[in-house]
C-alpha cells in the first residue's frame, strides 16, 4: 500500500512539474517579441512591420498597381507574390558599416502567402543555380552589384534573406528557426528594450544611433529624410505606431545624460515650430486639416535622460499618405498689405 501511494505522489509531482513548465513557456511566449523578430541576429537596429492591420485601415494591396518598375513586375509575374498584397509581417536587422565608407547591410525575415515552388524556381534562376546546403535547408546565393544576397525559404510562409558578406547571418537564422518552439527573446536590443514597446504596436523600431560622428550617415532608417543627425550620438531610440481611436505615435530617445536629453528636446521643439508654420497640402488644394491636426498633436517632453515624443494622428492622414496624391509643402501664405495706389498725375492747366 505504501509503495502504491508513493508512486502516486511521484506521478503527481511529475505532472505538476510538467504543467508548470508548459505554463511558464506559454507565458514567456505571450510576452516575447513576434516570431519574425526572434529569429533575427544581433544588429544596430531592428524594425518590425505588421501589414495585416494596416491593410484594414488603408487601401494597401486592395487596388491594382499601375506603372510598376519592369523588374518588379517580372518578379510578380514569375512568383505570383506581390509585397503589398501578400506580405503579412516583416522584421529587419540593420547592420551599420564600421566606417562612413561602408554600406549599411540588412537581414530580413518575411512572412506571407507565397507559392513555395514558384518562388524557389525564381530564386534558382537568379542565383544561376548556385545553392548552398546548410542543415537541411537550401540557401540561394544571388550576386548583386558589390554584394551577395543569400535567401532561404524556411517554411510554407516564411523566408529569410541577408546581404551581409558573412554567410553566418543566414545560418544563424536557420538554427533559430529549428529551435523556434523555445522561448528565446531575440536580438540583444530586443531583449533589453522590447518591454518598452507599447502593446498592440503594428510598426516599431529599436535602434542604437552610431557612437561616432563619421558613422552618423548609417542611421538613415531611424528618422527619414536625413534627420538622424538630430539624434544624440550613442542614444537608443524606441519608436512605435499603434491604432486605437486614431494612430498613436510614440518615440523614446534614451540619451547618456539629462543635458543631452534636454538639448535634443529643445532642437526637436524648434523643428516642430518650423513645421507648424508651413502649409502642407496633399492635393495642391491648400492646407490639409488632417495633416495640420497631425503635426499640431506632436508633443515633446523630457524625463531625466529621456526625451519622449508623442502624437495622435487621424486615420485619414495615413489614407492620404498611401494615396496617389502628391504632397506639397509651402510656407504659410499671408495676404500682403495693399500698397497705396499712386495718385493720378495732376493735369496741367492751359494758359
Amino acid at each position: 500500500m505504501r509503495t502504491r501511494r508513493r508512486q502516486l505522489w511521484i506521478a503527481l509531482i511529475v505532472v505538476l512539474v510538467l504543467a508548470g513548465a508548459i505554463v511558464a513557456a506559454v507565458l514567456l511566449r505571450r510576452h516575447a517579441p513576434p516570431d519574425t523578430v526572434r529569429l533575427l541576429p544581433d544588429s544596430d537596429a531592428v524594425l518590425y512591420v505588421n501589414l495585416e492591420p494596416i491593410r484594414l485601415l488603408t487601401d494597401i494591396g486592395k487596388k491594382p498597381t499601375h506603372d510598376r518598375d519592369p523588374e518588379y513586375q517580372r518578379f510578380v509575374d514569375e512568383t505570383g507574390f506581390d509585397f503589398e498584397r501578400d506580405l503579412n509581417r516583416a522584421a529587419f536587422a540593420i547592420h551599420y558599416g564600421s566606417s562612413k565608407d561602408q554600406e549599411t547591410r540588412y537581414t530580413e525575415i518575411l512572412q506571407g502567402h507565397f507559392d513555395h515552388s514558384r518562388v524557389s524556381q525564381y530564386l534558382a534562376k537568379l542565383s544561376n543555380n548556385t545553392i548552398e546546403q546548410y542543415d537541411g535547408f537550401e540557401v540561394y546565393v544571388i550576386p548583386l552589384e558589390g554584394r551577395t544576397l543569400r535567401v532561404a525559404l524556411l517554411g510554407l510562409d516564411t523566408a529569410a534573406a541577408s546581404n551581409n558578406a558573412d554567410p553566418g547571418f543566414i545560418h544563424y537564422i536557420i538554427d533559430r528557426y529549428k529551435q523556434s518552439a523555445l522561448p528565446f527573446p531575440g536580438p540583444a536590443l530586443v531583449r533589453d528594450y522590447y518591454r518598452r514597446v507599447p502593446l498592440g504596436s503594428v510598426v516599431w523600431t529599436i535602434a542604437r544611433t552610431p557612437a561616432q560622428a563619421s558613422m552618423q550617415d548609417h542611421g538613415e532608417l531611424l528618422i527619414p529624410g536625413g534627420w538622424s543627425a538630430l539624434l544624440p550620438k550613442g542614444s537608443v531610440v524606441i519608436a512605435s505606431a499603434r491604432p486605437l481611436t486614431d494612430v498613436r505615435l510614440r518615440a523614446q530617445v534614451i540619451t547618456q545624460s539629462e543635458t543631452e536629453a534636454r538639448g535634443f528636446a529643445g532642437r526637436l521643439n524648434a523643428f516642430l515650430v518650423l513645421f507648424n508654420s508651413i502649409d502642407i497640402s496633399m492635393d495642391g488644394g491648400g492646407p490639409d486639416p488632417d495633416v495640420k491636426k497631425a503635426f499640431e498633436s506632436f508633443k515633446v517632453e523630457q524625463d531625466k535622460n529621456e526625451a519622449i515624443v508623442t502624437a495622435n494622428v487621424p486615420f485619414a492622414f495615413f489614407r492620404k499618405i498611401v494615396s496617389d496624391s502628391p504632397v506639397e509643402i509651402a510656407p504659410q501664405t499671408q495676404t500682403p498689405p495693399q500698397a497705396a495706389q499712386p495718385a493720378p498725375p495732376a493735369k496741367k492747366s492751359k494758359k
